[in-house]
């Protein structure tokens, strides 16, 4: 299987799936590595890799749907599209295209905390459990189908970077878990529910 990782900074989960494929517990290719922005780690992680890696720099485009275009000339034969810390929110065209084939992480229990604050949505909110989500992607904002789910104490001395730091120890565990039950056909969508088969 041909899987394209969308990010936008330091590759952290990139990494995570480079190294899965890299083990053999992943029996799927990255294609392509794609960030908006230029001079990012993931980039680096990606070339160290061996992976082709391009930046679709979203300031040199005048509208969403030009800068989009010019993602999609690289994802023509892509069977699953992964965004992993790719802060842009994609536009309902885009993500009809690769319905079903478009996951994304986030860095909360959801539906609880979406959007682009989680960690210090949750400190603020004096909740006990926090942790991460990986989901398909619809047209809402972290709405999609869950696919997969892991909890992390929230501590009383937390701060955002420590909290963001143990809910990442587990991005690196899950995300790979998905996308392999993925690859293995053992995911099937039933409207706002993931099942996971034998």
């Amino acid at each position: 299987m041909k899987l394209a990782i969308l990010c936008s900074g330091r590759g952290s989960d990139l990494q995570s799936i480079i190294d899965s494929i890299q083990r053999g517990e992943l029996q799927a290719e990255i294609e392509v590595v794609i960030t908006d922005k230029p001079n990012v780690q993931a980039l680096d992680r990606a070339a160290k890799a061996g992976i082709k890696n391009i930046c679709v720099d979203r300031k040199n485009f005048s509208s969403r749907e030009d800068f989009e275009k010019e993602i999609l000339k690289n994802l023509s034969e892509i069977d699953l599209v992964i965004l992993a810390g790719f802060m842009r929110i994609l536009s309902p065209e885009f993500v009809k295209k690769f319905s079903g084939r478009l996951m994304n992480i986030h860095p909360s229990l959801l539906p609880s905390f979406p959007g682009a604050h989680a960690h210090r949505d949750v400190l603020a909110y004096g909740v006990k459990v926090s942790g991460c989500t990986v989901h398909f992607v619809d047209e809402g904002t972290d709405s999609g189908p869950i696919i997969l789910q892991s909890a992390v104490e929230v501590l009383d001395d937390d701060t955002e970077e420590t909290l963001s730091a143990r809910v990442l120890e587990q991005e690196h565990k899950i995300y790979p878990q998905a996308i392999k039950l993925f690859v293995e056909g053992k995911l099937k969508i039933e409207g706002r529910k993931v099942k996971i088969l034998n």
